[in-house]
């Protein structure tokens, strides 16, 4: 009997310590902040208390400014708030870097955190050949990755958690996946991915070789990050979610379709259009050669050898009339007499 009892305390002692190993760790220590640690604006539910010691104010100073002899810029008041802390768009949007904590006479009492604008940035990658997809294509068959690009990967190592990242990938049916297959049929989730480096990259985790599960078309993807219900507050495209790609699923890439119609059709054509442009400038050579050339030859000397002549012909002519004169008066003259 006894021995039962103590088989079933350490059973239950065993339980215990894998609950406690499973549950919150992680979940805890991802809004924990301590000092010096950066915080993203758009997170709520943040227990900043080992950032702010004893203090409960925060400044931020402009840049240049000297911290040890000005007031800050901008001051809050985070009483009543250090255990539950958000980074409202409306009190930090336009004052990102360090915010100091504030002793009881406004002066600079060391770090408290810092306020970084989130960013996310999502890429496609074609493992299949080596490429980063730019095309916004992806031949089927070949296995995809994807490369997440986001500051939020420091969270990692300041908080002990990785930052969950969750990719969205909508088919042309607009029904949302929540896993991937790869070529080898493995499911992959794709939903709270932990993200632990800058950048980060998924592995071949999609292939869209099978038309019965993936079918042809345009997929929309885009990833998304509700750290701390992060983007709930600060829905910003870019920031906490990232630019959608549209990713067209096809067997022949479109534009070497396009391309390897237009030389046949190239080909064919300039053999035909130089042969008629060479005869047509030959004949008219021919011709114009031909006709000219007695034009030219034949008006030159018949003309330079008989313009001259009619010249001195005309003195012959005048004297023969004023010989006839001359013959008319003698007649006048023997008639008179």
């Amino acid at each position: 009997m006894i021995m039962m009892i103590k088989k079933g305390t350490t059973i239950l002692i065993v339980l215990v310590c894998i609950l406690l190993f499973c549950v919150d760790p992680a979940s805890a220590a991802i809004n924990t902040i301590k000092q010096g640690n950066t915080v993203f604006i758009g997170e709520e539910g943040l227990d900043i208390s080992a950032a702010m010691g004893p203090d409960t104010q925060i400044g931020w100073w402009a840049s240049a400014a000297d911290i040890s002899t000005t007031s800050p810029t901008q001051a809050i008041d985070l009483k009543g708030r250090i255990t539950s802390f958000m980074v409202s768009p409306s009190e930090f949007d336009g004052y990102l870097g360090n915010w100091y904590r504030l002793n009881s006479a406004g002066k600079a009492d060391g770090s408290a955190f810092l306020v970084a604008d989130p960013q996310l940035i999502l890429k496609v990658e074609d493992t299949t050949i080596l490429v980063d997809e730019q095309l916004n294509w992806i031949p089927t068959g070949d296995n995809i990755q994807f490369r997440i690009d986001t500051n939020l990967a420091q969270i990692a190592s300041q908080r002990s958690t990785p930052a969950p990242i969750t990719i969205k990938v909508q088919s042309p049916e607009g029904a949302i996946y929540s896993s991937l297959l790869n070529a080898g049929g493995t499911p992959t989730s794709i939903v709270n991915i932990p993200v632990t480096t800058r950048p980060f990259y998924t592995g071949s985790i999609w292939n869209m070789g099978d038309p019965a599960i993936y079918p042809p078309g345009t997929y929309t993807l885009w990833a998304e990050s509700n750290i701390n219900n992060m983007k709930d507050n600060y829905e910003v495209v870019g920031k906490t979610i990232s630019i959608p790609i549209n990713l067209l699923n096809q067997g022949q890439n479109p534009l070497i379709k396009k391309a390897t119609t237009l030389p046949t059709q190239t080909t064919m054509t300039p053999p035909l259009a130089i042969t008629q442009v060479t005869t047509s400038v030959q004949t008219q050579t021919i011709e114009s050669t031909t006709v000219p050339t007695p034009t030219l030859t034949g008006i030159p000397i018949t003309t330079a050898t008989q313009f001259p002549s009619p010249i001195p012909t005309k003195a012959p002519g005048f004297e023969a009339t004023l010989a006839g004169v001359t013959l008319l008066f003698a007649l006048v003259f023997y008639l008179k007499k």
